[in-house]
């Protein structure tokens, strides 16, 4: 089915219309490789990690997949640990520390090419909604100039409010497109996430675009992508 035949488009937001992605893979670069350093677990924390294991994951379900890999186990704790406790929730609190610290540094400029795409769909008249596992999806928003782009944002946050499961369950895309009014299968799932095209395609829904962003274009058709692009002003001639 054709891009702009579609109802909705439910996008991914770091890598999809922002860069963040590039300071969430180093602020997880720095916490597991501090953590692994520290207790001699190997092999060493590589980049090649953040794609097996954490991209697009809701955060703890990241840190339990990144250490199960190397077979170590530790207690959940809570979403209250502070930064350092050794828990799942307390290292994932020490990888949003450090995304935070560079968000307020740095600041984050939305790719040209998604912007491109936004405008086009914002002619046309079609939903648009946002759907990340993170739960700093309003902050990067804002701080890239897209927030008032959007009257629907499924984040980290709503997703436990609702109860539903992240990717690469089909649940939070679902809902998004629950809120803009639209069937699934009249919705198209944007990511460049392997878990998030897995949920794309899990859903069923119409059309699932995988944005190739150092996933590897073959990967993300295995998981379940219809069509690869390597930015999103390629679709704007679909």
């Amino acid at each position: 089915m054709a891009f702009f035949d579609l109802d909705a488009v439910l996008f991914d937001l770091d890598g999809v219309l922002t860069p963040t992605a590039d300071v969430h893979m180093r602020a997880w670069r720095v916490m597991f490789t501090e953590y692994f350093t520290r207790h001699a677990i190997s092999p060493p924390y590589e980049d090649a990690d953040y794609f097996a294991y954490v991209d697009g994951k809701p955060r703890y379900d990241g840190v339990r997949s990144a250490l199960a890999s190397r077979s170590v186990v530790l207690p959940d704790g809570k979403p209250t640990d502070l930064p350092g406790t050794e828990t799942v929730c307390g290292l994932g609190n020490t990888k949003n520390a450090a995304f935070d610290q560079v968000l307020r540094q740095d600041g984050v400029v939305a790719y040209p090419g998604s912007v491109v795409l936004l405008d086009a769909l914002a002619a046309r008249g079609t939903a648009v909604a946002v759907v990340s596992s993170s739960r700093n999806a309003p902050a990067v928003l804002a701080a890239a100039g897209l927030a008032d782009r959007f009257s629907v944002v499924v984040d980290g946050s709503v997703a436990i409010s609702q109860g539903l499961p992240g990717k690469p369950s089909p649940d939070t895309f679902s809902y998004a497109a629950r809120q803009l009014g639209v069937p699934d299968g009249r919705a198209v799932v944007v990511e460049d996430a392997v878990s998030g095209v897995e949920a794309g395609r899990a859903g069923g829904f119409g059309l699932v675009v995988g944005v190739d962003r150092g996933a590897g274009a073959a990967v993300l058709l295995a998981a379940g992508a219809d069509i690869v692009v390597q930015d999103l002003a390629e679709l704007v001639g679909l």
